[in-house]
């Protein structure tokens, strides 16, 4: 079985990365974004998913980039076009109209091999890097961790929120269940820190209506992320997301040590 393994920061004795540190500490974002990615990527080096992009059969059409994002959905449209306003005329500028046209679908038309290619060699791009953060920070981080804070949540729970933000997006859609309605059914279970509630309590009711919200998705239906990763935290009350953590994903075992 294999472990990957990588050097996080101790939350113990650092300013920057204190018992109160909240997932806008860079520390506490790089432990998130390489938790996201090893159930994303199956990987923990998450800045080798810039050029990542595949079709992975879940109707979303491709799959691509550091936290996924979908030309079915529009968030690979809103990537595109960040870069070619930063870099006019860049080898993906073309691709407009087409992924334009598919959204909303699974369909490839216009996009097929000269687009994947394309977008693997803008990897190299920082300019594309950053039109990828900023995306995934505009769409998916910034909202979750603001959400999370308004509720009262610790680290952990900032990346509860934000996990389930890139999975399932924020609002629901045909088929599938969104953030919105996920954190609306575990407040009606139990009332947030913020509140007056329990903190393990709350996340563990907002597990609970992820992994049903999970369940209602075939291409989603494993639900390792959150059992056997996201609840070892919670039970372990790691609630500052400190360091060593030890989770697994799809079987595969992986740990983040203190340094």
């Amino acid at each position: 079985m294999a472990v990957s393994v990588l050097s996080g920061c101790s939350s113990a004795g650092s300013a920057a990365g204190g018992p109160e540190a909240g997932l806008d500490d860079p520390a506490k974002k790089e432990i998130a974004m390489q938790l996201v990615s090893s159930a994303e990527n199956s990987s923990l080096d998450w800045k080798a998913q810039y050029k990542y992009i595949e079709d992975i059969g879940d109707g979303r059409g491709y799959t691509a980039g550091i936290i996924g994002f979908c030309s079915g959905t529009g968030d690979m449209l809103k990537v595109v076009e960040r870069y070619a306003a930063a870099r006019p005329g860049n080898p993906l500028a073309r691709f407009l109209p087409a992924l334009r046209a598919v959204r909303g679908s699974d369909a490839h038309d216009g996009l097929g091999r000269p687009f994947t290619e394309a977008w693997a060699e803008a990897a190299a791009d920082p300019g594309f890097r950053s039109a990828q953060d900023a995306e995934r920070d505009r769409s998916y981080f910034d909202p979750a961790v603001a959400r999370a804070e308004t509720d009262g949540l610790g680290a952990l729970g900032q990346f509860i929120y934000y996990d389930a933000y890139v999975m399932h997006g924020y609002g629901d859609t045909d088929g599938t269940v969104g953030f919105r309605t996920i954190r609306r059914e575990a407040i009606a279970a139990t009332a947030p820190p913020a509140r007056g509630g329990d903190e393990a309590a709350y996340l563990n009711a907002f597990l609970d209506a992820r992994v049903a919200a999970i369940r209602k998705e075939p291409s989603h239906s494993d639900t390792s992320r959150i059992e056997t990763a996201q609840r070892v935290f919670v039970r372990e009350g790691r609630f500052g997301l400190e360091t060593p953590l030890r989770w697994r994903v799809y079987g595969d075992g992986y740990r983040i040590d203190a340094r």
